[in-house]
């Protein structure tokens, strides 16, 4: 499989800019592997699709508002910075992501906030636009995450041309959302509502969570043909134990193994053990799932519609078929589907 066999035109109209008035009311796209017939619902309908003692496995890592703006000393420039990830606790050294990245030099200072209470010094180039910053803060490291949270805005896709809204805040965040640490929703996830959580429950489905916290390197274009040579960046991951047993006694019942989302299939498939068993894992993933790839844990999966060219469109190509998917996203066009984050959703059994 080469990059070009993922490339499809994607009408701009498409793109979903605010997500729909109700979670669970989205779009719903089901895919039938076995017979590649496809069906068109709401995603509240999903629940008909899953019986007793089936699994659905969860990402609770939870959104942090991880984009911030400053301004330059002496010129008073506005940067904007995008928290990717914290480096060290005691010395407050942040991986972030700056823009006009040309401005923004070693030994440059940024100040935060209308009273300037939080300043940084740039100390380190990491990539074009990475940097390596120490924030400087009188109080104490509690103050200091409370000070971030307070500037910071949520971090929606840049494709998303509007101003953030207070509504964001709450939508661009899974009601299930636990542990903090994400850069960006997992957004299959998004689309469950306290209500429809409550429904499967009272069915009789299990849940199981995994944590993975959700770095922008998973929408990183893909710039080499030969999709071998693509890395992914690294993602944090837990999996306790609670989850390897939910999962792995349904799998030895021969149930339905749900994977709400590409950062849980790809969670799942970076812990498998040597006879295709769930183990627990706590440490960095850079699993990159492309075809020809065999799944060992979910046999089915909740998922958004991504763009072309995208990792995440080669994992679904290598779940659900090159040839089907293509037939799929051909069709979600043609009904006017909504893509990416605050996009409708596919379910793949």
């Amino acid at each position: 499989m080469k990059l070009s066999n993922f490339s499809f035109e994607l009408p701009e109209e498409l793109l979903a800019e605010y997500p729909a008035e109700n979670r669970d009311e989205s779009k719903l796209m089901v895919i039938h592997r076995e017979t590649g017939k496809i069906e068109h619902k709401m995603f509240k309908d999903m629940i008909d699709y899953f019986e007793e003692d089936d699994v659905m496995v969860l990402n609770n890592t939870k959104v942090f508002p991880a984009r911030l703006y400053g301004n330059k000393e002496k010129t008073g420039a506005r940067i904007e910075v995008f928290l990717l990830r914290e480096l060290n606790e005691e010395q407050r050294l942040w991986d972030v992501l700056v823009d006009p990245a040309r401005k923004i030099r070693i030994g440059n200072k940024l100040y935060f906030g209308d009273d300037e209470s939080l300043v940084a010094e740039v100390i380190d180039n990491t990539t074009s636009r990475g940097r390596t910053l120490r924030f400087l803060y009188d109080g104490s490291y509690t103050d200091f995450r409370r000070k971030l949270r307070e500037l910071g805005q949520t971090p929606l896709p840049k494709y998303i041309k509007r101003d953030v809204t207070p509504e964001d805040e709450e939508r661009y965040q899974t009601i299930y959302a636990k542990h903090e640490g994400a850069v960006a929703a997992p957004t299959a996830g998004l689309h469950f509502s306290k209500h429809l959580l409550k429904k499967l429950e009272i069915k009789g489905i299990d849940f199981a969570e995994v944590t993975l916290h959700v770095g922008l390197g998973t929408f990183n274009p893909v710039e080499v043909e030969d999709l071998s040579k693509h890395k992914m960046d690294s993602e944090e991951l837990v999996i306790d134990e609670k989850a390897t047993e939910i999962v792995n006694k349904a799998k030895a019942n021969k149930r339905r193994v749900c994977a709400v989302g590409t950062t849980v299939m790809r969670g799942l498939e970076s812990a498998v053990s040597s006879d295709h068993k769930l183990n627990t894992f706590e440490g960095w993933t850079n699993k990159f799932i492309f075809p020809p790839y065999e799944f060992s844990i979910a046999n089915c999966m909740v998922t958004n519609f991504h763009l072309p060219k995208s990792t995440l469109l080669m994992m679904i190509s290598a779940f659900v078929g090159h040839d089907l998917m293509k037939k799929a996203y051909k069709q979600a066009i043609l009904e006017s589907y909504k893509f990416y984050s605050y996009g409708d959703a596919m379910l793949i059994l």
